[in-house]
């Protein structure tokens, strides 16, 4: 399913910014959250009825980021040698909320979510420190309305994943 979503981007030129694949509170259900930037709203409405059509494909919401709530999720890998500035724990865990999760002799591993915005500021601010890696992972999202995945799922006995 991945490739035929794929082809419809790449056949319109639109880049895709990041995409999350994850398993949903129902069993066997799998979100896609595709994330692009693009001016012209008649183009992106038209990809979206294009991806409904996909058989396996059970429900497409095309949302813009005030329409809904979204995180991304980054690690940070920071070198810490013996004679280095030392890491300001404090400022880390109160102004940036991100958290030590791994912590070795010469090298902590950070972890901070948040938006795009949230993360970049965050990684200018430890830039100095000496970064070793940086990932930082798509989005993850949630439309702001009151319904949930399962108003939009065909009638059907679904088993929750968990």
């Amino acid at each position: 399913m991945l490739n035929k979503i794929t082809i419809l981007f790449t056949r319109r030129r639109i880049n895709i910014e990041s995409l999350t694949v994850s398993e949903t509170e129902r069993k066997g259900v799998s979100r896609y959250t595709i994330v692009m930037k693009h001016d012209k709203r008649e183009e992106v409405e038209k990809l979206v009825r294009q991806i409904r059509k996909i058989i396996e494909v059970l429900a497409v919401f095309g949302y813009l980021d005030e329409e809904s709530v979204y995180n991304e999720i980054a690690l940070f890998k920071i070198a810490t040698p013996m004679h280095s500035k030392k890491l300001d724990i404090e400022t880390i865990n109160k102004v940036y909320k991100a958290w030590v999760v791994y912590w070795e002799l010469d090298y902590v591993v950070i972890e901070k979510a948040g938006t795009e915005e949230a993360i970049l500021e965050f990684f200018r601010y430890i830039k100095p420190h000496g970064i070793l890696e940086f990932v930082r992972s798509g989005r993850v999202t949630v439309g702001r309305t009151p319904q949930g995945l399962v108003e939009y799922l065909p009638e059907a006995e679904w088993e929750y994943y968990l």
